[in-house]
């Protein structure tokens, strides 16, 4: 098929997989939980006071066992103006806090410092159902999930004969906003559907443009045609729609049936090289993006 033109820590048990390739998010507002921002705080440099501790940890240390680096580094993130303590910057060394309870950003991303909450990228396979149990007899996500010591969750879903990334995690708040319609995660999905003949490129713009479903409108951020060999079509889509099977339908609508559908990116996590039914832990970094993109 002829291309398109123009297109957290690991465990030790496993082989080291390649991170997502992200960017910081910028000018982050905190947002509550059903997506509502949160009032501005006026001065972000005055002194943090959710948190904050005096008999609590220094806040390099905090960071330094976040994996940011020596205590050293971590004060110089400080001093640079590069750390957060509950939405205000904190830059003077020596402030003390509650790991059980501070709000800590550096550089727009959230530190997650609750070592029993836990999120996982699976690569879920086809006939694979997005559930931990199947009165049917089906294969589910708990023979994924049981791999861990903490009980995990699915965030989101996947239908039966669609593949590719989806989190796992015990982290309440988080899995509520990642799918709340209110906070937009985008999502990116590779589509593949028999396509004889020339690629009509009309199938793009109505993607974007929009198609009526029977629940309404749909339509994708962004759509590009990846290849066509004059059978076959690939399209990416992104959409940060979460209706069910909407993809799908809107392939339907057009007149295609998809013969292969991957999800390859939930915002800055990638799919990247995990192979069919292989889980990872989320960077530190990705953690703290996708915690950021969702208001946390």
């Amino acid at each position: 098929m002829t291309p398109a033109r123009g297109r957290g820590r690991q465990r030790r048990r496993g082989p080291q997989r390649r991170k997502s390739d992200f960017t910081a998010p910028k000018n982050v507002r905190l947002r509550e939980s059903d997506g509502t921002p949160r009032p501005a705080s006026g001065d972000h440099s005055q002194s943090p006071s959710e948190g904050t501790a005096s008999d609590g940890e220094r806040l390099q240390k905090v960071l330094a066992q976040a994996g940011f680096g020596s205590r050293r580094a971590c004060e110089a993130l400080i001093a640079q103006g590069r750390v957060a303590v509950g939405g205000h910057t904190v830059q003077e060394q020596g402030v003390r806090v509650d790991p059980r309870s501070a709000v800590i950003h550096v550089d727009g991303r959230r530190v997650q410092l609750d070592e029993k909450k836990l999120t996982v990228a699976l690569n879920k396979p086809r006939k694979v159902m997005s559930a931990m149990e199947d009165p049917q007899g089906r294969r589910t996500l708990e023979e994924f999930a049981q791999r861990y010591p903490v009980r995990l969750y699915h965030v989101g879903r996947l239908d039966y004969e669609t593949e590719g990334l989806l989190l796992l995690s015990n982290d309440g708040e988080l899995t509520h906003r990642l799918t709340h319609p209110s906070f937009e995660v985008s999502k990116t999905y590779v589509c593949r559907f028999d396509c004889p003949g020339s690629f009509p490129r009309s199938i793009l713009a109505k993607l974007r443009s929009g198609l009526d479903l029977d629940d309404g409108l749909a339509k994708a951020d962004r759509a590009s045609l990846v290849a066509h060999d004059g059978k076959e079509a690939i399209v990416e889509v992104a959409l940060h729609e979460g209706r069910n099977r909407i993809v799908r339908r809107m392939f339907s609508a057009l007149g295609y049936e998809l013969t292969s559908l991957v999800r390859t990116r939930i915002g800055p996590v990638v799919l990247a090289d995990l192979a069919p039914g292989a889980t990872r832990e989320l960077t530190a970094k990705e953690l703290g993006t996708l915690m950021a993109e969702v208001g946390l």
